[in-house]
């Protein structure tokens, strides 16, 4: 029966139909996708937009650590780091406040085993491709036997914990997805995904070379890091693998300084 202070009833087979008798065909909602890579409304907002606060963000936050980097002190290094974590974070912050691609930062524990397997791995290649006609590897990397007493804190903690995390949510999650995102329609997702990872990549490698020169050796070890992140990403749809790729990548470069340090 209809609803005397209504204006639709619903018939029995799901169409909303007026008081007048007519019948109109009920509008279809939007469904909420599982996995941010087939689409979905809760990936829709990671757009131009979100693009666009990530390269302005980013661009904020180097300009920023160089001028901190350039004054001076014992903490200059510190506050470069911060000022531009500050700039990626909020790129960050503001695609995540827009929508929260569906599964994303979900976890599983087989993320842990790739990433710590994809890590090691990695800077064993790494080991591998830099001192193939200098040295042999693995070789412990020393700080002339002596780690400054604020090593743990202003190295250690920012390197194994603090970059990682930042980097990744702003190169594996917001450049990757939005950049997936933008193009999968128009170009299909295989395009899109390689593309994203491309971009994702290339990215992560001009952010440090911004900080130091890098050789082409160091450019590629970099690119493979990038792009090994980028396809766990693609592949399970989860953030977390590849944040732990590039903490178990930095950690182990870290052991090897200590390590070389304790041995000097």
């Amino acid at each position: 029966m209809s609803d005397e202070f209504g204006y639709t009833r619903t018939s029995g087979d799901g169409a909303d139909e007026h008081l007048d008798g007519q019948v109109m065909p009920r509008r279809r909602r939007s469904r909420r996708r599982a996995d941010w890579r087939f689409g979905g409304t809760s990936v829709r907002r990671w757009d131009s937009k979100v693009l666009s606060i990530a390269l302005a963000g980013v661009g904020v936050g180097l300009v920023a650590s160089v001028f901190l980097g350039s004054v001076g002190g014992r903490w200059a290094s510190v506050l470069s780091s911060v000022a531009l974590w500050a700039g990626m974070s909020c790129a960050v912050g503001f695609a995540f406040a827009r929508a929260r691609p569906a599964g994303l930062v979900a976890f599983r524990a087989v993320d842990l085993l790739w990433g710590v397997g994809f890590g090691v791995s990695l800077r064993v290649l790494q080991g591998l491709i830099t001192g193939a006609d200098a040295r042999s590897f693995p070789s412990a990397i020393s700080l002339d036997g002596v780690l400054p007493p604020d090593w743990w804190l202003t190295t250690a903690t920012s390197a194994g914990v603090i970059a990682p995390v930042v980097e990744e949510f702003f190169f594996r999650a917001v450049v990757l997805v939005a950049t997936y995102q933008l193009l999968r329609r128009s170009t299909g997702a295989p395009a899109a995904a390689v593309t994203s990872a491309l971009v994702s990549a290339g990215g992560f490698v001009l952010l440090h070379a911004a900080f130091s020169a890098e050789g082409l050796t160091d450019g590629i070890q970099l690119f493979i890091v990038g792009a090994t992140c980028s396809a766990l990403v693609l592949l399970t749809g989860r953030i977390w693998g590849a944040v732990v790729v590039h903490i178990a990548y930095n950690v182990s470069f870290l052991a090897l300084v200590v390590l070389g340090s304790v041995l000097q």
